[in-house]
Protein backbone atom coordinates (compact mmCIF):
# COMPACT_ATOMS: atom_id res chain seq x y z
CA UNK A 1 0.00 0.00 0.00
CA UNK A 2 1.13 3.46 -0.46
CA UNK A 3 0.00 7.17 -0.68
CA UNK A 4 -0.48 8.73 -4.40
CA UNK A 5 0.13 12.50 -4.72
CA UNK A 6 -0.74 14.27 -8.05
CA UNK A 7 1.67 17.68 -9.03
CA UNK A 8 0.07 20.12 -11.28
CA UNK A 9 -1.26 17.17 -13.27
CA UNK A 10 -2.38 18.17 -16.86
CA UNK A 11 -3.73 16.75 -20.03
CA UNK A 12 -4.47 18.59 -23.41
CA UNK A 13 -5.53 16.59 -26.39
CA UNK A 14 -4.04 17.03 -29.51
CA UNK A 15 -7.23 18.71 -30.55
CA UNK A 16 -6.37 21.80 -27.53
CA UNK A 17 -9.20 20.53 -25.51
CA UNK A 18 -7.84 20.51 -21.96
CA UNK A 19 -9.14 17.78 -19.87
CA UNK A 20 -7.55 18.13 -16.56
CA UNK A 21 -5.35 21.46 -15.32
CA UNK A 22 -2.64 22.06 -12.22
CA UNK A 23 -4.20 19.15 -10.27
CA UNK A 24 -2.74 18.65 -7.09
CA UNK A 25 -4.12 16.15 -4.70
CA UNK A 26 -2.71 14.11 -2.27
CA UNK A 27 -4.30 10.58 -1.38
CA UNK A 28 -3.07 9.34 2.11
CA UNK A 29 -1.73 5.36 2.39
CA UNK A 30 -5.20 3.46 3.26
CA UNK A 31 -7.06 6.92 1.77
CA UNK A 32 -10.35 6.13 0.09
CA UNK A 33 -10.37 9.20 -2.54
CA UNK A 34 -13.34 9.59 -4.40
CA UNK A 35 -12.98 11.89 -7.77
CA UNK A 36 -16.32 13.47 -8.56
CA UNK A 37 -18.53 15.82 -11.32
CA UNK A 38 -20.11 15.56 -14.71
CA UNK A 39 -19.45 14.35 -17.35
CA UNK A 40 -16.87 15.41 -18.97
CA UNK A 41 -15.05 17.01 -16.24
CA UNK A 42 -11.92 15.12 -16.86
CA UNK A 43 -12.01 12.92 -13.47
CA UNK A 44 -11.85 9.57 -15.75
CA UNK A 45 -8.92 11.07 -17.37
CA UNK A 46 -7.02 12.06 -14.31
CA UNK A 47 -7.24 8.50 -13.29
CA UNK A 48 -6.24 7.19 -16.36
CA UNK A 49 -3.27 8.97 -16.24
CA UNK A 50 -2.52 7.85 -12.43
CA UNK A 51 -3.04 4.25 -13.89
CA UNK A 52 -0.37 4.79 -16.99
CA UNK A 53 -3.64 4.26 -20.09
CA UNK A 54 -3.20 8.26 -20.68
CA UNK A 55 -0.13 9.76 -21.52
CA UNK A 56 0.53 12.90 -19.27
CA UNK A 57 0.97 16.17 -20.45
CA UNK A 58 2.33 17.78 -17.19
CA UNK A 59 2.56 17.55 -14.18
CA UNK A 60 4.08 14.28 -11.68
CA UNK A 61 2.67 11.18 -10.49
CA UNK A 62 3.97 9.50 -7.51
CA UNK A 63 2.77 6.07 -6.18
CA UNK A 64 4.66 6.31 -3.13
CA UNK A 65 8.24 7.89 -2.98
CA UNK A 66 7.99 6.54 -6.69
CA UNK A 67 7.85 9.09 -9.72
CA UNK A 68 5.64 6.80 -11.79
CA UNK A 69 5.24 9.28 -15.28
CA UNK A 70 7.32 7.16 -17.37
CA UNK A 71 5.92 3.58 -16.13
CA UNK A 72 4.40 1.25 -18.34
CA UNK A 73 0.71 0.53 -16.49
CA UNK A 74 1.85 -3.21 -15.17
CA UNK A 75 4.53 -1.57 -13.52
CA UNK A 76 2.78 0.70 -11.03
CA UNK A 77 1.46 -2.00 -9.18
CA UNK A 78 -2.28 -0.58 -9.21
CA UNK A 79 -5.44 -2.23 -10.11
CA UNK A 80 -8.04 -1.28 -12.13
CA UNK A 81 -11.68 -1.63 -11.52
CA UNK A 82 -13.56 -0.60 -14.62
CA UNK A 83 -17.58 0.00 -15.24
CA UNK A 84 -17.50 -2.32 -17.95
CA UNK A 85 -16.44 -5.69 -15.61
CA UNK A 86 -13.96 -6.85 -18.54
CA UNK A 87 -14.28 -10.38 -17.64
CA UNK A 88 -13.03 -13.40 -19.92
CA UNK A 89 -16.20 -14.84 -21.21
CA UNK A 90 -14.17 -18.17 -21.84
CA UNK A 91 -13.25 -18.36 -18.27
CA UNK A 92 -14.47 -19.40 -15.25
CA UNK A 93 -14.94 -16.75 -12.11
CA UNK A 94 -11.74 -18.89 -10.85
CA UNK A 95 -9.55 -18.75 -13.75
CA UNK A 96 -11.12 -14.73 -14.25
CA UNK A 97 -9.39 -14.14 -10.80
CA UNK A 98 -6.16 -16.12 -11.30
CA UNK A 99 -5.70 -14.60 -14.54
CA UNK A 100 -3.02 -12.04 -13.95
CA UNK A 101 -1.52 -13.99 -11.18
CA UNK A 102 -0.95 -17.04 -13.78
CA UNK A 103 0.56 -14.12 -16.51
CA UNK A 104 3.44 -13.38 -13.47
CA UNK A 105 3.80 -17.03 -13.31
CA UNK A 106 3.08 -17.39 -9.45
CA UNK A 107 3.39 -20.41 -7.82
CA UNK A 108 -0.01 -22.72 -7.76
CA UNK A 109 -0.27 -22.90 -4.59
CA UNK A 110 0.05 -18.95 -4.41
CA UNK A 111 -2.69 -18.47 -6.61
CA UNK A 112 -5.06 -20.63 -5.18
CA UNK A 113 -4.46 -19.21 -1.75
CA UNK A 114 -5.38 -15.75 -2.87
CA UNK A 115 -8.27 -16.22 -5.17
CA UNK A 116 -9.63 -18.41 -2.14
CA UNK A 117 -8.88 -15.50 0.13
CA UNK A 118 -10.43 -12.90 -2.46
CA UNK A 119 -13.33 -14.86 -2.97
CA UNK A 120 -14.28 -15.45 1.00
CA UNK A 121 -14.04 -11.74 1.00
CA UNK A 122 -16.38 -10.92 -1.86
CA UNK A 123 -18.74 -13.68 -1.35
CA UNK A 124 -18.31 -15.96 -4.30
CA UNK A 125 -17.16 -19.18 -2.80
CA UNK A 126 -19.81 -21.09 -4.43
CA UNK A 127 -19.39 -19.47 -8.27
CA UNK A 128 -15.95 -19.95 -8.79
CA UNK A 129 -16.56 -22.73 -11.34
CA UNK A 130 -19.01 -20.72 -13.00
CA UNK A 131 -18.71 -18.64 -16.06
CA UNK A 132 -19.55 -14.95 -16.34
CA UNK A 133 -22.43 -15.64 -18.55
CA UNK A 134 -24.27 -17.73 -15.24
CA UNK A 135 -23.74 -14.65 -13.21
CA UNK A 136 -25.87 -11.35 -11.85
CA UNK A 137 -24.58 -8.40 -12.48
CA UNK A 138 -23.71 -7.81 -9.05
CA UNK A 139 -21.82 -11.06 -8.94
CA UNK A 140 -19.74 -9.91 -12.16
CA UNK A 141 -19.28 -6.79 -10.35
CA UNK A 142 -17.51 -8.81 -7.47
CA UNK A 143 -15.60 -10.84 -10.03
CA UNK A 144 -14.26 -7.70 -11.40
CA UNK A 145 -12.67 -6.44 -7.87
CA UNK A 146 -11.87 -9.94 -7.09
CA UNK A 147 -9.22 -9.71 -9.80
CA UNK A 148 -8.01 -6.74 -8.68
CA UNK A 149 -7.97 -7.73 -5.07
CA UNK A 150 -5.84 -11.10 -5.54
CA UNK A 151 -3.02 -8.83 -7.30
CA UNK A 152 -2.50 -7.41 -4.04
CA UNK A 153 -1.86 -4.24 -5.53
CA UNK A 154 -0.47 -0.56 -3.79
CA UNK A 155 -3.94 0.82 -4.86
CA UNK A 156 -7.15 0.32 -6.29
CA UNK A 157 -8.19 2.83 -9.26
CA UNK A 158 -12.01 2.31 -9.96
CA UNK A 159 -13.83 4.27 -13.06
CA UNK A 160 -17.30 4.00 -12.01
CA UNK A 161 -17.12 0.51 -11.48
CA UNK A 162 -21.38 0.82 -10.87
CA UNK A 163 -22.74 2.44 -13.27
CA UNK A 164 -24.01 -0.49 -14.90
CA UNK A 165 -26.16 -2.08 -12.33
CA UNK A 166 -29.51 -0.97 -11.14
CA UNK A 167 -30.52 1.40 -8.28
CA UNK A 168 -31.29 -1.42 -5.68
CA UNK A 169 -28.05 -3.67 -6.71
CA UNK A 170 -25.88 -0.13 -6.78
CA UNK A 171 -26.87 0.50 -3.17
CA UNK A 172 -25.83 -3.35 -1.76
CA UNK A 173 -22.85 -2.80 -4.32
CA UNK A 174 -21.67 0.52 -2.21
CA UNK A 175 -22.09 -0.85 0.80
CA UNK A 176 -19.72 -3.69 -0.41
CA UNK A 177 -16.89 -1.84 -1.80
CA UNK A 178 -16.62 0.19 1.44
CA UNK A 179 -16.77 -2.75 3.60
CA UNK A 180 -13.60 -4.40 1.69
CA UNK A 181 -11.93 -1.41 1.09
CA UNK A 182 -12.43 -0.75 4.48
CA UNK A 183 -11.41 -4.50 5.48
CA UNK A 184 -7.82 -4.24 3.12
CA UNK A 185 -6.66 -0.91 3.55
CA UNK A 186 -5.69 -0.24 -0.26
CA UNK A 187 -5.66 3.24 -1.17
CA UNK A 188 -8.35 3.66 -3.44
CA UNK A 189 -9.10 6.66 -6.35
CA UNK A 190 -12.76 6.36 -7.41
CA UNK A 191 -14.16 7.78 -9.97
CA UNK A 192 -17.75 8.59 -10.30
CA UNK A 193 -20.78 10.91 -11.90
CA UNK A 194 -22.74 9.75 -8.79
CA UNK A 195 -22.73 12.38 -5.49
CA UNK A 196 -24.54 10.19 -3.43
CA UNK A 197 -22.12 7.86 -4.04
CA UNK A 198 -19.14 10.03 -3.69
CA UNK A 199 -20.70 11.21 -0.06
CA UNK A 200 -21.26 7.95 1.35
CA UNK A 201 -17.86 6.14 0.10
CA UNK A 202 -15.63 8.34 0.28
CA UNK A 203 -13.21 9.51 3.13
CA UNK A 204 -12.79 12.43 1.04
CA UNK A 205 -14.64 13.79 -1.86
CA UNK A 206 -12.50 15.81 -5.11
CA UNK A 207 -14.99 17.47 -7.08
CA UNK A 208 -14.16 18.87 -10.15
CA UNK A 209 -15.13 20.91 -13.20
CA UNK A 210 -13.96 21.35 -16.63
CA UNK A 211 -10.46 19.59 -15.50
CA UNK A 212 -9.95 22.15 -12.62
CA UNK A 213 -10.38 20.88 -8.96
CA UNK A 214 -12.84 23.01 -7.07
CA UNK A 215 -12.51 21.86 -3.77
CA UNK A 216 -11.73 18.70 -1.57
CA UNK A 217 -12.73 17.45 1.98
CA UNK A 218 -14.57 15.13 4.03
CA UNK A 219 -18.04 14.38 2.97
CA UNK A 220 -20.00 16.50 5.74
CA UNK A 221 -17.82 19.73 4.93
CA UNK A 222 -18.42 19.79 1.08
CA UNK A 223 -22.19 19.42 2.23
CA UNK A 224 -22.10 22.17 5.44
CA UNK A 225 -19.35 24.38 3.76
CA UNK A 226 -19.16 23.94 -0.15
CA UNK A 227 -16.63 27.00 -1.26
CA UNK A 228 -18.22 27.90 -4.00
CA UNK A 229 -21.83 27.70 -6.36
CA UNK A 230 -20.44 25.00 -8.07
CA UNK A 231 -19.89 22.52 -5.63
CA UNK A 232 -23.16 23.73 -3.08
CA UNK A 233 -25.54 23.35 -6.26
CA UNK A 234 -23.69 19.25 -6.87
CA UNK A 235 -23.61 18.21 -3.78
CA UNK A 236 -26.92 17.56 -2.31
CA UNK A 237 -30.35 15.59 -3.38
CA UNK A 238 -32.70 17.36 -3.83
CA UNK A 239 -30.12 20.08 -4.92
CA UNK A 240 -29.75 23.53 -2.76
CA UNK A 241 -32.37 25.81 -3.94
CA UNK A 242 -30.91 28.71 -4.95
CA UNK A 243 -31.98 32.78 -5.38
CA UNK A 244 -31.04 36.24 -6.01
CA UNK A 245 -31.60 38.27 -2.64
CA UNK A 246 -30.42 41.59 -0.28
CA UNK A 247 -29.02 41.98 2.97
CA UNK A 248 -30.47 44.27 4.97
CA UNK A 249 -30.10 44.92 8.81
CA UNK A 250 -32.57 44.67 10.34
CA UNK A 251 -32.86 45.09 14.71
CA UNK A 252 -30.01 44.11 15.48
CA UNK A 253 -29.45 41.55 12.81
CA UNK A 254 -29.59 40.98 9.46
CA UNK A 255 -32.37 40.38 7.29
CA UNK A 256 -32.53 38.32 4.11
CA UNK A 257 -35.15 39.46 0.86
CA UNK A 258 -36.40 37.61 -2.53
CA UNK A 259 -39.39 37.36 -3.52
CA UNK A 260 -41.43 39.50 -1.63
CA UNK A 261 -40.09 37.44 1.78
CA UNK A 262 -37.84 38.88 4.54
CA UNK A 263 -36.10 36.15 6.94
CA UNK A 264 -34.40 37.05 9.66
CA UNK A 265 -30.92 36.44 9.88
CA UNK A 266 -29.81 35.78 13.68
CA UNK A 267 -26.84 37.36 14.85
CA UNK A 268 -25.06 34.03 15.92
CA UNK A 269 -24.92 33.66 12.42
CA UNK A 270 -23.63 36.67 11.46
CA UNK A 271 -21.01 36.29 14.34
CA UNK A 272 -19.52 32.94 12.33
CA UNK A 273 -19.50 35.00 9.26
CA UNK A 274 -18.25 38.64 9.75
CA UNK A 275 -17.67 38.92 5.81
CA UNK A 276 -21.48 39.00 5.68
CA UNK A 277 -21.55 42.56 7.29
CA UNK A 278 -19.78 44.33 4.23
CA UNK A 279 -22.68 42.52 2.27
CA UNK A 280 -25.52 44.58 3.66
CA UNK A 281 -27.51 46.98 0.79
CA UNK A 282 -26.14 44.47 -1.19
CA UNK A 283 -27.05 41.40 -3.11
CA UNK A 284 -26.07 37.94 -2.37
CA UNK A 285 -27.13 34.47 -3.96
CA UNK A 286 -29.04 32.84 -1.20
CA UNK A 287 -28.62 28.89 -0.58
CA UNK A 288 -31.21 27.03 1.10
CA UNK A 289 -31.39 23.16 1.77
CA UNK A 290 -34.36 21.73 1.01
CA UNK A 291 -34.23 19.31 4.35
CA UNK A 292 -33.94 22.65 5.89
CA UNK A 293 -37.48 23.83 5.52
CA UNK A 294 -40.60 22.55 7.24
CA UNK A 295 -44.12 22.77 7.33
CA UNK A 296 -44.95 25.44 9.74
CA UNK A 297 -48.22 23.63 10.98
CA UNK A 298 -45.97 21.31 12.15
CA UNK A 299 -43.31 23.65 14.00
CA UNK A 300 -45.93 25.50 16.22
CA UNK A 301 -43.36 27.94 18.02
CA UNK A 302 -41.25 29.31 15.05
CA UNK A 303 -41.13 32.78 14.69
CA UNK A 304 -42.85 34.96 12.09
CA UNK A 305 -39.95 36.17 10.69
CA UNK A 306 -38.62 32.29 9.74
CA UNK A 307 -41.58 31.84 7.50
CA UNK A 308 -42.49 32.18 4.14
CA UNK A 309 -45.92 31.18 1.94
CA UNK A 310 -46.32 29.24 -0.68
CA UNK A 311 -47.97 27.68 -3.28
CA UNK A 312 -47.11 24.02 -4.19
CA UNK A 313 -47.37 23.44 -7.57
CA UNK A 314 -46.30 19.59 -7.35
CA UNK A 315 -46.01 17.04 -4.42
CA UNK A 316 -43.90 14.06 -4.63
CA UNK A 317 -45.01 11.60 -1.52
CA UNK A 318 -41.56 9.20 -1.14
CA UNK A 319 -42.88 8.12 2.19
CA UNK A 320 -39.91 8.83 4.43
CA UNK A 321 -40.27 12.18 3.00
CA UNK A 322 -42.34 14.57 0.99
CA UNK A 323 -41.09 16.59 -1.73
CA UNK A 324 -43.06 19.67 -1.97
CA UNK A 325 -42.21 22.14 -5.24
CA UNK A 326 -42.90 25.63 -5.42
CA UNK A 327 -42.59 28.72 -7.45
CA UNK A 328 -40.93 32.34 -5.20
CA UNK A 329 -41.28 35.22 -7.14
CA UNK A 330 -37.15 35.81 -7.14
CA UNK A 331 -34.51 36.25 -9.80
CA UNK A 332 -33.38 32.84 -10.97
CA UNK A 333 -29.50 32.04 -10.45
CA UNK A 334 -28.42 31.85 -13.22
CA UNK A 335 -24.27 32.19 -12.93
CA UNK A 336 -21.84 30.02 -15.24
CA UNK A 337 -21.26 27.78 -12.69
CA UNK A 338 -25.31 27.42 -12.25
CA UNK A 339 -25.26 26.85 -15.66
CA UNK A 340 -22.87 24.01 -16.11
CA UNK A 341 -24.80 21.81 -13.05
CA UNK A 342 -28.19 22.97 -15.32
CA UNK A 343 -26.54 21.31 -18.47
CA UNK A 344 -24.89 18.13 -16.70
CA UNK A 345 -28.63 17.75 -16.04
CA UNK A 346 -29.98 17.78 -19.43
CA UNK A 347 -30.11 20.60 -22.09
CA UNK A 348 -34.05 20.64 -21.09
CA UNK A 349 -33.01 21.58 -17.17
CA UNK A 350 -31.08 24.63 -18.87
CA UNK A 351 -33.86 25.79 -20.82
CA UNK A 352 -36.84 25.43 -17.84
CA UNK A 353 -34.12 27.52 -15.79
CA UNK A 354 -33.43 30.60 -18.83
CA UNK A 355 -37.39 30.13 -19.29
CA UNK A 356 -37.51 30.97 -15.35
CA UNK A 357 -35.11 34.18 -15.93
CA UNK A 358 -37.11 35.42 -18.08
CA UNK A 359 -40.29 35.69 -15.97
CA UNK A 360 -38.05 36.24 -12.18
CA UNK A 361 -39.30 32.66 -10.98
CA UNK A 362 -37.45 30.34 -9.04
CA UNK A 363 -38.66 27.21 -8.63
CA UNK A 364 -37.96 25.73 -4.81
CA UNK A 365 -38.21 22.26 -3.37
CA UNK A 366 -38.61 22.02 0.02
CA UNK A 367 -38.22 18.69 1.67
CA UNK A 368 -40.69 17.64 4.61
CA UNK A 369 -41.85 15.37 7.00
CA UNK A 370 -44.38 12.93 5.62
CA UNK A 371 -46.78 14.08 7.90
CA UNK A 372 -47.34 17.63 5.89
CA UNK A 373 -50.71 18.35 5.08
CA UNK A 374 -49.47 19.73 2.19
CA UNK A 375 -51.50 19.11 -0.95
CA UNK A 376 -51.01 19.88 -4.85
CA UNK A 377 -52.25 23.59 -6.31
CA UNK A 378 -52.34 24.26 -2.58
CA UNK A 379 -51.07 27.06 -0.07
CA UNK A 380 -48.85 25.82 2.42
CA UNK A 381 -46.80 28.11 5.20
CA UNK A 382 -43.03 26.79 5.16
CA UNK A 383 -40.54 27.93 8.03
CA UNK A 384 -36.85 27.86 6.57
CA UNK A 385 -33.99 27.57 9.39
CA UNK A 386 -32.25 30.76 8.81
CA UNK A 387 -28.90 29.44 10.86
CA UNK A 388 -28.68 27.19 7.98
CA UNK A 389 -28.67 29.24 5.19
CA UNK A 390 -25.82 29.66 2.85
CA UNK A 391 -24.69 33.09 1.20
CA UNK A 392 -22.69 33.25 -2.15
CA UNK A 393 -20.91 36.41 -3.23
CA UNK A 394 -22.81 36.90 -6.84
CA UNK A 395 -19.76 38.37 -8.30
CA UNK A 396 -17.19 35.46 -7.59
CA UNK A 397 -19.41 32.41 -6.94
CA UNK A 398 -17.75 32.00 -3.24
CA UNK A 399 -19.31 30.89 -0.02
CA UNK A 400 -19.42 33.72 2.40
CA UNK A 401 -18.33 32.09 5.68
CA UNK A 402 -15.56 34.43 7.31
Amino acid sequence: MASITLEGLTKVFPDGTVAVSDLNLGIEDGEFMVLVGPSGCGKTTALRMVAGLEEISSGVVRIGPRVVNKLSPKDRDVAMVFQNYALYPHLTVFNNMAFSLKLKKADKAEIKRRVKEAAQILGLDQLLDRKPRNLSGGQRQRVAMGRAIVREPQAFLMDEPLSNLDAKLRVQMRAEISRIQSHLGVTTIYVTHDQVEAMTLGNRVAVIKKGILQQVAGPQELYEHPVNIFVAGFIGSPAMNMAEAKLSAFDGDLKVSFGGHDLRVPAAVVDHRPALRSFVGRNVVLGIRPEDMEDASLVPQAPADQKLAAKVSLLEALGSEVLVHFEVEAPVVLTEDVKELAVDVGAEHLENLEKQARVGRSVFTASLNPKTTAQKGGSIELVADSTRFHFFDPDTGLGIYH
